[in-house]
């Protein structure tokens, strides 16, 4: 049948349509889940990024630089900014990915149950052409049946040879064929009838309505192509917002940096308080030499002048010997080189300053651990009268324990504010009451081994013989060097 196969043709080519658009859209969906790799894997490595390079210390120890603190709200925002590409991954898979995956499945078995409605469709209308087309065989069969018996009988009945019965049985014959012949007839009528109203129904209402779902289905398979692109923008379009937040953030960072501010903390934070030294006096060696001449008179060089005997101590009203700012005391040998405990590395302005930051500190566990007193002793008085709330005594450790700690805290506190006050003390001192403090108190005559020669800033790094290492005042000191020492010792 030519209209089958041209039917057949139409089917084949809406099956190749709708199977390339659901590959299509799949293709799509396959371009839509690299991309939200491509965000998840860009935010990661954002994440990553800022984790690399946020400082790793202590709140208090991170440096108070405008350009340091302006790096960290760049980083902050920039991984406020990796949150945002997580957003648009997520937002990528569910509303994009997710929603394209669940409609090709869907599309599928649509498509699947409209074709083989259609292959149904067909296969009945087939059906009903070769029960039509087998009625037409047969009665055409009987037909020529009947017209060969009715030729048989025509001959048998003008044969004056033939026997009566012979033209009875042909007669029978041919009755019989002509009713087996109508019944045919009739038959193949019904059937050509049914299958005209079956093909009627079957290219007016079942192939049009299976064309039109398939067409429904791509359309629709269409419009939610378009929804999705559009989702796609929208998850991106969505973090504009917030994304551009974090870019002003940046440049608001980068506005707060200040070369000013950051040039007094440097100061601030280095200022030793040493003051600039004085001139160098003029050293007269001639004053040694023997004035007696020819008449032979002793020499009235004094006995500390002579050689090897130490030289004049320097005069404490000379510039050289102001260095009251100066005065560094010597601290603990520490075990291994960096900061210590009392701050003796720092120079007298910032051991101070780190020093009464650290009774602050302090004070205020201190305060903490009488508020806590307090309340336990509270606690106590309550059980004391209301003894079914609690047994005392089950206090008293406790108690005990904050007392000790207190203690400790107030004993802490007290030596670093005597520390503290001998540096106010000898801010406060004068030149010559500074200099008498250091040869009676802080630095009686010793022995002492150079560790840094004084470098234009008045003061000597050195050691003491117990291995104790300090800063002392140049101007205070005398150097001389000793044959079986590898360094250089100061007598002071």
């Amino acid at each position: 049948m030519s209209w089958g196969t041209e039917l057949w043709d139409q089917f084949e080519n809406l099956d190749k349509h709708t199977q390339w658009g659901i590959d299509f859209l799949e293709r799509y969906a396959k371009f839509v889940k690299e991309r939200l790799d491509i965000e998840q894997n860009y935010a990661k490595q954002l994440r990553n990024l800022v984790k690399k390079y946020c400082p790793k210390r202590a709140k208090d120890e991170e440096p108070r630089f405008t350009s340091c603190l302006s790096f960290n709200s760049v980083l902050n925002e920039l991984n406020d900014y990796a949150g945002q590409r997580e957003v648009v991954a997520e937002e990528m898979a569910h509303k994009v990915y997710g929603e394209l995956m669940r409609y090709s499945q869907d599309l599928k078995a649509e498509r699947k149950h409209h074709l083989q409605e259609g292959r149904k469709a067909q296969q009945h209308l087939d059906h009903c052409w070769k029960q039509m087309d087998n009625s037409k065989r047969k009665f055409e069969r009987e037909c020529r049946e009947a017209e060969k018996s009715q030729i048989t009988y025509d001959r048998l009945d003008n044969d004056i040879n033939a026997t009566k019965s012979e033209v009875e049985k042909a007669k029978a014959q041919f009755y019989l064929r002509n009713h087996m012949a109508d019944e045919s007839k009739n038959e193949y009528a019904a059937q050509l009838q049914n299958f005209n109203a079956e093909q009627w129904k079957h290219f007016n209402n079942a192939i049009p309505h299976i064309f039109k779902n398939l067409q429904d289905m791509d359309e629709r398979r269409t419009v939610k192509l378009g929804e999705t692109y559009r989702s796609f923008a929208e998850a991106e379009r969505r973090v504009i917002p917030i994304i551009s937040k974090c870019l002003e953030g940046m440049v608001s960072a980068a506005k707060a940096v200040d070369m000013r501010k950051d040039s007094i903390i440097v100061v601030e934070s280095f200022k030793s308080g040493f003051e600039p030294p004085g001139d160098f006096p003029f050293e007269d060696f001639s004053q040694n030499l023997s004035r007696a001449g020819s008449d032979g008179t002793i020499s009235n060089t004094p006995k500390g002048d002579r050689e090897g005997a130490p030289g004049p101590r320097p005069d404490p009203k000379h510039p050289m010997s102001r260095t009251k700012n100066k005065l560094w005391l010597f601290g603990k040998k520490p075990k291994v080189r960096g900061e210590k405990g009392d701050f003796s590395h720092l120079p007298p302005e910032q051991r101070r300053k780190r020093l009464q930051l650290r009774i602050d500190e302090l004070s205020k566990e201190l305060q903490k651990e009488m508020d806590q007193r307090d309340a336990l002793n509270k606690m106590k008085d309550v059980y004391e009268k209301n003894p079914q709330m609690g047994d005392p005594s089950s206090l008293q450790p406790k108690i005990s324990e904050t007392i000790c700690n207190m203690e400790k805290l107030r004993s802490e506190i007290h030596k670093n504010e005597a520390s503290v006050r001998v540096i106010d003390l000898i801010y406060s001192l004068s030149d010559g009451d500074l200099h008498l403090l250091i040869k009676t108190i802080f630095f009686p005559l010793q022995v002492l081994y150079i560790i840094e020669e004084d470098k234009g800033d008045g003061w000597t790094r050195a050691r003491k013989q117990s291995g104790e290492e300090g800063y002392v005042p140049t101007s205070y000191v005398e150097i001389t060097m000793e044959k079986n020492c590898k360094g250089a010792v100061t007598y002071i």
